[in-house]
C-alpha cells in the first residue's frame, strides 16, 4: 500500500494515473515515458521504477563473475562518440588479438571462477569469417565451462558480410563455435537523426532489430542497451523503448537492458559535459517502468560508478554486472585497462545498498548466494594482467595529451547544431 507521503508526493509531481498504471500493471504509452523525463520529481520516479523492479526481482541483486575480451580496437564506421576505436589504416594504437591471445587472456584468470566471458570489438574490414568462429573456439576451449557472450548486432552484420551466408546460417555456425549469448550493444539510439549525425555508416536501427530477431529465433539470448547523455532527445529515447518492447513482446529473446552513461573524453564531441548521477538514475528508473517485458535492468558501474549502481538499486535496476577484470570500451584516466571489483567488493556493495545479492551466470542461472564463495583473487590478478598483451600505444590514453585518437580527428565532421549542443 502506497503510504501518505509518497501518494502526497505523486499527486504534486502529477503522476497519478502513471502510478496507478502501475499498482494494476498496465503497459505505460509514449506520453508516459515523455512526462516521466519532464517531471523534476525523479525520487517519484525512483519510487514508480521501484515498485515494478521488486515486483519482478523482489529484494534480489545479480552481479556475476566476469571477463571483457575487446578483440581489436579498429573499426572503420567512424563513430564520433568513440574513444575506443582506431582506424584501419596507419593508427599507432590499432591492434587485433589472434585466437591465441584471446585464449591466453582467458587462462589469465583461471583461477577466478569466471562463468561468462564477454567478447566485444571494433568493425574490422580485413578480419575474415573464420577469424570470428575461431576467438569464440578459442575462448570457449580454454574455459568450457564459463559462457561466452560475443558481439554486438553491429558486428554480427559485418560478420554476416564477410560470411556471404543467411544470418541463420551465421548464428548456427557461431553457436556451434560455442557462442552461448550476445551483448546487445551496437543501436545507441533508435533515431534516425542521431544515426545520421554520429554513427551514419553503421546499421540503422530497423537493421539492429532485424539481426536482435534472428538472434531469438536461433535461440540465442541477448541484452538491448541504450546510450544516453550525448545529443539525444527525450522522444528518442522514449521512442528507442518502445522498439525494444514490440521486438520482445514478439520474440521474448532479451534478458536485460542496459542504459550506457556516455563518457566524452577523447572523443569528437568532448565539449559535451557528461551526464550526471542524477541522470542516470532518471535513465535506470525510467527503462525500468516502459520496459515492462524485459525481465532485468542493469547498472553498468564501470560507467555509472559504483555508489550511482548502489543507489540504482532503488531506482529500478535489479543487477550490477560484474568483476569486468580489464575493459577498453570507456576508460579510467587512474587505472586505465585495469577495471575491476573483487567479488567481495560486488557483494559487500550490494549489501549495503539494502540488497541481497546472488551471483548469476549470463542467462541469470544462480551460481551462489550472499558471501558464499567471495574472494579478492580478481584483484590480485587484473594488477597483473590488465595492461599485459596489446599494443603500448594504446595504454595510458586518457592521460596522454599527444594520443589523438580517431574519433578527435573527425572534428571537422561535426555540424554547426553539434558544435552548440553543450
Amino acid at each position: 500500500m502506497t503510504s501518505l507521503i509518497w501518494n502526497k508526493a505523486i499527486e504534486e509531481a502529477g503522476l497519478q494515473e502513471i502510478h496507478q498504471k502501475v499498482l494494476l500493471g498496465q503497459r505505460l504509452c509514449f506520453e508516459d515515458g515523455l512526462q516521466l523525463y519532464q517531471t523534476p520529481a525523479l525520487n517519484v520516479v525512483g519510487y514508480l521504477a521501484n515498485i515494478v523492479r521488486e515486483r519482478k526481482n523482489g529484494n534480489v541483486a545479480y552481479w556475476v563473475r566476469n571477463q571483457h575480451i575487446n578483440y581489436t580496437n579498429v573499426c572503420n564506421k567512424g563513430c564520433l562518440f568513440c574513444s575506443f576505436y582506431a582506424n584501419p589504416k596507419g593508427d599507432a594504437r590499432a591492434y587485433v588479438m589472434s585466437p591465441e591471445v584471446v585464449a591466453e587472456k582467458v587462462r589469465n584468470y583461471g583461477d577466478v571462477p569466471i562463468t561468462e566471458i564477454h567478447m566485444v570489438g571494433g568493425v574490422n574490414p580485413k578480419l575474415p569469417y573464420e577469424y570470428y568462429l575461431d576467438i569464440v573456439r578459442a575462448a570457449k576451449e580454454a574455459r568450457p565451462d564459463a559462457h561466452v557472450k560475443a558481439f554486438t548486432m553491429v558486428e554480427v552484420d559485418q560478420i554476416v558480410r564477410r560470411a556471404k551466408k543467411p544470418v541463420e546460417e551465421v548464428y548456427a555456425d557461431l553457436k556451434e563455435a560455442g557462442l552461448d549469448a550476445l551483448p546487445g550493444g551496437g543501436a545507441e539510439v533508435m533515431s534516425d537523426r542521431v544515426h545520421a549525425d554520429l554513427f551514419a555508416t553503421k546499421p540503422n536501427s530497423a537493421r539492429w532489430l532485424e539481426l536482435a530477431k534472428a538472434a531469438h529465433l536461433s535461440g540465442l539470448k541477448t541484452n538491448a542497451t541504450l546510450l544516453y547523455g550525448h545529443v539525444e532527445q527525450t522522444p528518442e529515447k522514449v521512442e528507442h523503448f518502445v522498439k525494444l518492447r514490440e521486438l520482445q513482446d514478439e520474440t521474448k529473446g532479451f534478458l536485460t537492458l542496459i542504459p550506457l552513461s556516455w563518457h566524452p573524453e577523447k572523443t569528437a564531441l568532448e565539449h559535451i559535459k557528461p551526464p550526471t548521477g542524477v541522470e542516470d538514475l532518471r535513465e535506470i528508473a525510467v527503462a525500468r517502468l516502459m520496459l515492462d517485458n524485459f525481465p532485468h535492468i542493469k547498472t553498468f558501474w564501470i560507467m555509472n560508478t559504483a555508489p550511482v549502481s548502489q543507489t540504482a538499486l532503488w531506482y529500478g535496476a535489479d543487477d550490477v554486472d560484474g568483476t569486468i577484470m580489464e575493459y577498453e570500451i570507456t576508460r579510467d584516466p587512474s587505472k586505465d585497462r585495469k577495471q575491476v571489483l573483487t567479488s567481495r567488493h560486488l557483494v559487500e556493495m550490494i549489501i549495503e545498498a539494502g540488497r541481497f545479492p546472488i551471483e548469476r551466470d549470463p542467462l541469470y542461472n544462480i551460481i551462489s548466494t550472499g558471501l558464499e564463495t567471495v574472494n579478492d583473487a580478481e584483484d590480485l590478478l587484473s594488477n597483473e594482467y590488465a595492461n599485459r598483451g596489446a599494443n603500448e600505444e594504446n595504454i595510458d590514453i586518457m592521460t596522454r595529451d599527444e594520443v589523438v585518437t580517431a574519433a578527435q580527428q573527425r572534428k571537422d565532421k561535426l555540424t554547426p547544431e553539434l558544435i552548440q549542443v553543450k
